[in-house]
């Protein structure tokens, strides 16, 4: 089949019903577009899961505070459409924002607690609000048995299944590893933002991570090893460190001492324009 778009909601559900006439199951990627490697990635797993792909891209001004970058964001459809037809995806969902929130739009759907107030909740206030809102309207605009969602943006992943657990939302929350460049960057449309001498320095933050992670992993006290992580990757060239910190990874409780129990660590920095942001696993020896 060759790749389909839709810009509403009605047709998003006809098309939709047909497949699901026909006993077919159904996934979605949600996405804000300019497409990289990494969306790729997330289709492929879909794949795995479905017999047929939606990518909805749409940049939602929600998730955006007026300091940040919503007109800015790289709106690349046509180029978008072209990977997503190479990948084999069925249907792409691109609506406008008058779509998405018509006159008179008035519900808000918001996650209280550790999930959204540390982290990008606490740099980013209103963010998660958000996301939860574009995502739950998405979710039950398709109806998908399953969507994906990259790990790159892990609190986001454990947001979104808190509120569908939450709400009983019948749809499946798959979380995709994360897809890194040949030199550890993780894959973001936001590095577009970089130049090229930015570009050489950005994998510093996962070499960062990777060091803390190997030491963490064996008992070795955090506050030492975060504190050496902060300074490298300031005499790197980023600036500021909005956090780096480790939390459970389950509840997002944040970890002080030795890691016992699985974990991750998190990184967001800003360099030059960009404001990028990883995390690895650690899993205690």
């Amino acid at each position: 089949m060759s790749l389909t778009t839709v810009h509403t909601v009605a047709d998003l559900r006809a098309t939709v019903a047909n497949w699901r006439a026909e006993g077919l199951r159904v996934a979605l990627v949600p996405t804000m577009g300019a497409l990289h490697d990494g969306h790729i990635s997330l289709t492929h797993l879909a794949r795995e899961h479905a017999d047929r792909v939606i990518v909805s891209i749409f940049v939602n001004p929600t998730q955006f505070a007026p300091n940040e970058d919503f007109g800015a964001y790289p709106r690349t459809l046509p180029a978008d459409q072209k990977l997503l037809g190479d990948a084999g995806v069925e249907l792409c969902f691109a609506p406008s924002v008058e779509e998405m929130y018509p006159d008179g739009f008035a519900t808000k759907v918001s996650v209280d607690g550790a999930m959204t107030n540390v982290l990008c909740g606490a740099a980013r206030p209103g963010h998660f609000d958000g996301v939860a809102q574009v995502v739950t309207k998405l979710l039950l605009q398709a109806l998908p048995d399953c969507a994906i969602f990259g790990q790159k943006d892990y609190q986001q992943l454990m947001v979104i299944r808190r509120f569908s657990t939450d709400l009983n939302i019948p749809v499946e929350i798959i979380g995709a590893k994360i897809l890194r460049e040949d030199d550890g960057l993780a894959m973001s449309s936001r590095n577009r933002y970089l130049t090229p001498d930015e570009r050489a320095i950005a994998p510093t933050l996962n070499k960062v991570l990777g060091d803390i992670t190997a030491k963490a992993a064996t008992g070795a006290e955090l506050g030492p090893l975060l504190a050496k992580g902060r300074e490298d990757i300031l005499s790197a060239g980023f600036d500021p460190i909005d956090y780096l910190e480790v939390r459970d990874a389950d509840t997002l409780e944040l970890i002080s001492d030795t890691v016992t129990k699985p974990a991750r660590i998190f990184v967001a920095a800003r360099l030059g324009k960009a404001r990028l942001i990883d995390n690895h696993a650690i899993e205690p020896a």
